[in-house]
């Protein structure tokens, strides 16, 4: 959800020009020779150059950069409607859906709420503004939704039982990969519905309800069982689960705030954690705050916090009768909006780091601050200030600076800031009590291996926030990984060390199979391999797992300015923001996807540009025959022709040329 307007460029074009970029490949004064060794390696010799191209697939740092492992250039590709769907009655989005989900089965909920790390890492930066990643995604996510597509289904049962404790993020997406090897799975809740902090921790503006229910229904079709309002250790001990279940998956996320180290914290009423507020607010418990409210953060969650604060503005008043026993600080409960009386409230965000350090995404500081929000950087809460009897009146506060991750207070800058309620949104940890206390690493946290097998407990695995509070992707990926995990465990196998890039890969068999183009079998015998073999797929490397392509082996210059396709947004005004729980967020339509694909650079990965065709002057590259095409088998090089002139390497957009065959 990074649609950032004014995002830092470090290419050639400045933000906001909207020429064409040059076609240079060097700026004055560079070259890529250090000495004339280098140049006379590379200018071709006729009685002794061996290099001629291969076609080398690596991962773009935009899926490196993703902690689901989305194959986002795959669907990118099926966007740009260059991979075409294998079926004539398929259709693009159809496609495109089936590439997502097998990494992330909430393509709708990601594409909005996502801080898109995949966008900052996206080699696009490098010539004028990142593709809108997120943007297609939840286009893709909308449309599968209002066309009800299902997910793949379930394979054939194992005899295997699974028990996923927990149903958020993490355990979901566990639950679904594990459903889709065949394995039973029954999902373990402690609140009355599923979702996690996708429901509990993201207010519905950010999540629409019924978007994330369709979500999650796909996956509870598969034929998955739920069991809710059951607390493990509590309800149902882990002792009764072992007996029962082959595998368990904890994926009980982070449910505890931290709360702020300074004096007069502990044992305040009206001091609590960002995670207790947005829990309260999310199961329909606080409709109203103070008048002033202090938010110490600095991320998306106390952002989130703020502004659901400014929606919700301050009750002037509320009958007896409409208090409900599960309140939050003596505030109002469920669906009574209509007996009060509403005013605006004053929200104050505070955070360590100055404001372009803060790690909330900008755009959503940007939204907070137009909402009303007042966003103060480079402080630190040094005292909670307390009245008489005993309440919270305020924090008192100092600039700082930080020293990496270590703030350092500016003697003689201390100040007061008055407040009603003072919120701690500086970090969550886990909460393993009622009969959990053997999983706690003794931080609050489940301990485990690269594998996400629990240490010390062989049937045991976990992920998600109760491992590494992170991104809500992040969960999804290690329920991924971790569904791979257990596999392994219930069969006896071995589980093999992870590749060095994690995610889900480009494979290039597969799309051929799919196509009818398998090559032909070996016999086994000794023969010579030239360009026309059908036994093998020609001059073709796969280094995917292992190597991400940098910027820098790009032909950046083939690629002209073209800003990028935004998505619509509703901003909301400060004086218009008391009740507004509106989406903010209105998705691509599908011209606008397809031409956000298009700007996909396709990093390691052919494009079907020509260069390489077209200037080759020995036209010893050559495309193949067309009924013999798939994606990422659009060329292939005829060496009895080929004088390893290098030309074809330095065209290619995309750097999937490497000048290496023979070495």
């Amino acid at each position: 959800m990074n649609d950032v307007a004014n995002k830092p460029k470090s290419g050639n074009a400045p933000a906001g020009d909207d020429t064409k970029l040059t076609f240079r490949r060097f700026t004055n004064g560079d070259n890529m020779w250090t000495g004339w060794d280098d140049l006379t390696e590379k200018i071709f010799q006729a009685d002794h150059s061996y290099k001629c191209p291969t076609y080398v697939h690596r991962t773009p740092p935009c899926q490196g950069s993703c902690p689901s492992g989305h194959e986002i250039r795959g669907w990118l590709a099926i966007a740009r409607q260059m991979d075409k769907p294998p079926t004539k009655d398929m259709t693009w989005q159809e496609y495109a859906f089936q590439r997502m989900v097998e990494a992330n089965p909430f393509p709708a909920t990601m594409g909005r709420v996502c801080p898109a790390p995949c966008e900052d890492g996206c080699n696009r930066n490098e010539v004028d503004d990142f593709v809108g990643i997120n943007a297609v995604e939840q286009y893709v996510g909308d449309w599968a939704n209002d066309n009800s597509l299902k997910l793949p289904e379930a394979g054939e049962f194992t005899g295997k039982k699974v028990a996923v404790i927990g149903g958020g993020p993490a355990g979901l997406a566990a639950a679904y990969f594990l459903r889709r090897i065949g394995h039973a799975v029954s999902i373990f809740e402690a609140h009355d519905h599923l979702g996690g902090m996708m429901r509990y921790g993201i207010p519905g503006y950010r999540t629409p309800r019924d978007m994330l229910e369709t979500e999650i229904g796909r996956i509870l079709d598969m034929g998955v069982d739920v069991r809710l309002n059951t607390k493990v250790g509590a309800d149902v001990s882990v002792e009764a689960l072992e007996g029962e279940f082959d595998a368990i998956f904890w994926a009980v996320g982070a449910q505890k705030g931290r709360g702020l180290p300074v004096p007069g914290w502990d044992g305040t009423e009206n001091c609590i954690t960002g995670v207790e507020f947005l829990d309260a607010f999310n199961q329909g418990w606080v409709v109203g705050t103070a008048k002033k409210v202090i938010v110490v953060g600095g991320g998306d969650t106390s952002i989130d916090v703020a502004s659901v604060a400014r929606r919700l503005g301050h009750i002037t008043h509320k009958a007896e009768k409409d208090i409900d026993p599960h309140n939050a600080l003596g505030f109002t409960a469920h669906d009574v909006a209509g007996a009060m009386r509403r005013e605006g409230l004053q929200a104050t965000l505070t955070s360590l780091f100055p404001l372009e350090k803060m790690t909330a995404s900008e755009r959503e500081r940007e939204d907070a601050m137009r909402e009303g929000v007042t966003i103060m950087g480079g402080v630190i809460p040094l005292e909670v200030l307390r009245d008489d009897k005993g309440r919270a009146r305020g924090l008192r506060m100092a600039e700082c600076k930080m020293k990496g991750m270590t703030p350092e207070v500016i003697e003689g800058t201390e100040f007061e800031i008055e407040g009603d309620i003072i919120i701690s949104a500086i970090g969550q940890m886990g909460e393993l009590g009622d009969g959990l206390q053997e999983l706690d690493n003794g931080k609050g946290y489940i301990a485990t291996d690269p594998m996400y097998r629990v240490k010390g407990k062989p049937k045991h695995f976990a992920g998600g926030d109760i491992v590494r509070p992170h991104l809500l992707t992040t969960a999804i990926g290690h329920g991924r990984i971790a569904a791979e995990s257990i596999d392994h465990f219930l069969n006896g196998s071995p589980v093999d060390k992870r590749p060095k890039v994690d995610v889900h890969h480009f494979n290039l068999l597969r799309e051929l199979h799919q196509r009818a183009l398998d090559p032909s079998p070996y016999d086994h015998t000794q023969t010579r391999g030239t360009s026309a073999a059908k036994f093998a797929v020609h001059n073709y490397e796969d280094r995917s797992s292992n190597q991400i392509i940098p910027h820098s082996d790009l032909f950046k210059g083939h690629f002209k300015y073209e800003g990028r396709g935004k998505r619509e947004e509703v901003h909301i005004q400060a004086d218009q923001v008391l009740g507004n729980f509106n989406e903010r967020i209105k998705g691509l339509t599908e011209e606008q996807a397809i031409n956000e694909g298009k700007r996909c650079m396709s990093c390691g990965m052919c494009f079907e540009c020509d260069n390489c065709v077209i200037f080759c002057p020995q036209t010893a590259v050559k495309r193949v025959p067309k009924k013999e095409r798939a994606v990422g088998r659009y060329v292939y090089t005829e060496y009895s022709m080929c004088i390893g002139c290098h030309i074809c390497a330095d065209v290619c957009p995309t750097g999937y040329i490497q000048m290496g065959l023979g070495e």
